[in-house]
Formats: structure tokens, sequence, C-alpha cells
């Protein structure tokens, strides 16, 4: 592992929020305030195990100032946090938590000396660890982020030609709660396919919004955005890896947290021939509702709504957490730069056969596809849509986005509308990135 040398920093930090453990999501432990002797509050430590990587976020009340430095025999990463005095129940319950990744074998937090707090993360394998400061964000308070990245992350062009077509049979399946319609007519082969159907494997890439440290929209049941368009993203990966000729990218398949920008270059990489971005759409009143489709804009929004909204989404790398000090500011402004019009018109007619398909089951909030600055569109080379598929703001759209049958009902007609862009607009030959 690559030494680090010992490194003050001024730690800005935000985070409060109850985690779920299981599968590929988190663990969390939350401390009360009546848990810190002195100085500043702790308010969680949350673990978020990813592919790709993994973070530690710990959450305080007020900035604080850390020092980070790596161990080995064991491997380890050791991050002292000044300003913080711990109490004896504090360290019990961290002692409890159980990061059970292929990066973390342990993580412990002691009193290091009076007011500083060592965090101690024991590794299961060489990383590159990442550590930085994050201001109030969201609903986060200030936090101190520790990514451990894995030295070969996984090549998603790799992962996507490895995808095993299944049997007809096996791949209609569903999910246990799924409530599927039964299909009528088995796969057709691509050579029986007509000359108005898709003419090679068309890669789509699915983007389940939100993720990890960034919850994306609550709703008044207190149903977070990033749950349901992840579960309506699965959805729609299992009846698209059920037609013969379509392959499938998902942008994250788990609860973390994945920057816009690596969203785009992952269906970049593929040489993705559609993006979808699924998300639940939040408003100030709560009785705003349906379902809206947007595309990228080269020149500013259709609306003062589709503004707002794109303003909304984008803001999702300052609640998830980036490391600002590595982010290229500029690389949003030449991807946009990038984007052609040929591409944003292809989007367009992309997006109104995904409309046309969801105002089957649900009203429309806009009765056309409409326009604005979203961030994670900006691949210039691939169509790219938005969908907000109903107002998580609004308690009755809650509540059925909620509803397993009507999720696959929402996946359905997204994969309804990919299939009849595509049968009009037949996948080209093209190749990924390098």
């Amino acid at each position: 592992m690559p030494e680090l040398r010992p490194q003050r920093h001024a730690a800005r930090s935000p985070a409060r929020r109850r985690l779920i453990a299981g599968g590929a999501g988190s663990l969390a432990i939350s401390l009360a305030p009546w848990q810190i002797a002195h100085g500043a509050t702790l308010l969680g430590v949350r673990v978020w195990p990813a592919p790709s990587y993994t973070r530690v976020a710990i959450e305080h009340d007020q900035p604080l100032e850390f020092t980070q430095f790596t161990l080995d025999n064991p491997p380890r990463l050791v991050v002292d946090v000044e300003g913080i005095d711990l109490t004896a129940r504090s360290r019990e319950l961290i002692g409890k938590v159980d990061a059970d990744d292929p990066y973390i074998a342990s993580l412990r937090l002691g009193q290091n000396r009076p007011r500083v707090v060592r965090v101690v993360i024991e590794l299961n394998q060489e990383v590159r660890p990442q550590v930085f400061a994050l201001a109030p964000a969201g609903p986060y308070r200030h936090r101190l982020v520790m990514d451990l990245h894995s030295v070969a992350p996984g090549d998603p062009l790799l992962s996507l030609l490895q995808q095993e077509r299944p049997p007809a049979a096996e791949s209609a399946q569903q999910p246990a709660d799924a409530r599927a319609e039964p299909r009528t007519e088995a796969r057709k082969p691509a050579r029986e396919r007509g000359a108005g159907e898709m003419n090679r494997v068309a890669t789509v890439a699915i983007d389940a919004g939100h993720g990890g440290e960034d919850p994306g929209a609550i709703g008044k049941r207190g149903t977070y955005e990033k749950d349901v368009t992840l579960a309506i993203a699965r959805r729609v990966e299992t009846l698209l890896k059920a037609e013969a000729d379509v392959r499938v990218l998902m942008t994250r398949d788990g609860d973390y947290f994945v920057p816009l920008h690596q969203r785009v270059n992952k269906a970049r990489r593929v040489g993705a021939d559609l993006f979808v971005s699924i998300h639940a759409d939040a408003w100030v009143r709560p009785d705003a509702r349906g379902s809206s489709v947007f595309a990228l804009s080269e020149r500013g929004a259709t609306s003062s709504a589709a503004a707002m909204m794109a303003r909304r989404e984008n803001d999702a790398d300052r609640i998830g957490g980036i490391d600002l000090a590595r982010h290229d500011p500029g690389l949003a402004r030449v991807l946009l730069d990038l984007s052609t019009t040929a591409q944003i018109n292809d989007s367009l007619k992309f997006g109104n056969s995904v409309l046309r398909e969801l105002e089957r089951i649900n009203r429309l909030h806009k009765p056309q596809v409409e326009q604005a600055g979203f961030a994670v569109l900006r691949a210039p080379d691939i169509p790219s849509i938005l969908i907000e598929t109903a107002f998580i703001s609004n308690p009755d759209e809650e509540l059925r986005l909620t509803d397993s049958g009507y999720q696959q009902q929402i996946a359905a007609a997204i994969v309804a509308g990919i299939r009849r862009h595509l049968r009009q607009n037949p996948a080209r030959a093209r190749g990924a990135i390098g």
C-alpha cells in the first residue's frame, strides 16, 4: 500500500441518518449527544460497501481537524480526529460495527489522547485511501469521509460482456416480490426479427438515482427516493434482460453513492446506446403529481420547474460527497460542450417514446419532454433521459411508489418506451470508449 505521510486537515463534515444493514447496503451506528463527554458531538458512523470502494462517513456537529497515515502488518488506515472525547459507552457501541466487505476487516474508534479520537481501519487488501471533509449539505452536518478504493477497480465493459444469456423461462422470472405480467410470446432470436426491429445487441445503461450518503428526496411517510429508484431500476433490468438483443449496465446495483460524472463515464465506457436515469420527484407543494421525462438542454431550462429540478438533482454530488480537491470542476462543462444537437434531438425522441408509455399508467405532470441542464445527462454520444416516475412528496404517489405492483408497472412502461425507440431507431454499430 502506498505510504501516506501524516497530514493535518481542517475537517468540515455533514450527516445524520439511520441506515439499514443487509445485502450491499450499509452498517450504521448513531450516537446520542450524551454519549460524548466533551468537545464536538459525534452524531454517527456509517459504512457503505460498494463494488469498487467502501466509504466510512463520520458525522459531527462542528468543524474538526484530522491527521491521516497508514501502518503495515496488518495494513491499516489511521485517522486522528481532534476536538472529540469519547465515553466508554460510545466506544462500546462503535466496537459493535461489523463492516462485512472485501476492504475492511475491522473498524475501531478510541481515545488516543485528550480531545483526540483515533479511527483505525484494518484492511483486508491494498487500497487507495482518500480522506476528506465535507461541509454541511442536505440532511447532514459536518462529515469526515474515508473512501477506500480498490487498486484494481472492475471494468464495467468486461462485466457487461460476461453477462450470460439465461434461458427464456428463467429470464422471464421476476424478483420474489414482483407482480409481473405473464409474457404472451417467447423471445425471438435476432435472425427472426423484422427489418424494423433491432439489428444488433443494444446496450442500455440504467441509472438508479441517488444512493448511499445521498438519500434523494424523502417522502412524508419516510420513503427514501434512493430506495424507490433502485427497486424500479432492478425491475427494468430484469425485464430488459429477457430480451435477446439487449444488454444492461446498472450504474449502481446497491445502496452506495456514485458521483454524477462517474455514472456518465460508465455508460460511455461500455458504448451504451441509451441512458435512462430513474428518479422520484419532489416539490414544495404536496399536491404536485404525475410523471415527467427530461432531456438535456444546451441553453437553459424549458421551464422554471425544470430548472429547479435540475439544480436539485445536480446537488447529488454535494450531498453524496465528493472530494472537491480531486474533482475536476471543468469536466461537466467539457461534456456539455461536446454534446451535440443531434444527441439532444435523439434524446427528445427517446424521451417522447417513454413518456407515451408512462401516460398509460399515470397522469403526466407535463405532456411533453422537458429540458434542463442535468449533469447526469451530459453524455455527448448517448441519447439520455431522466425520468421522474412520480412525486414522492405527494403522500398518495409516495404510497404508490412503495407498492411492488406499481413499481412493476412503471418498469414495464419504461421498457416499452425503450423497445419503441429501438424499433424506430435500431442500435448502430459503435464501440466503447477507451
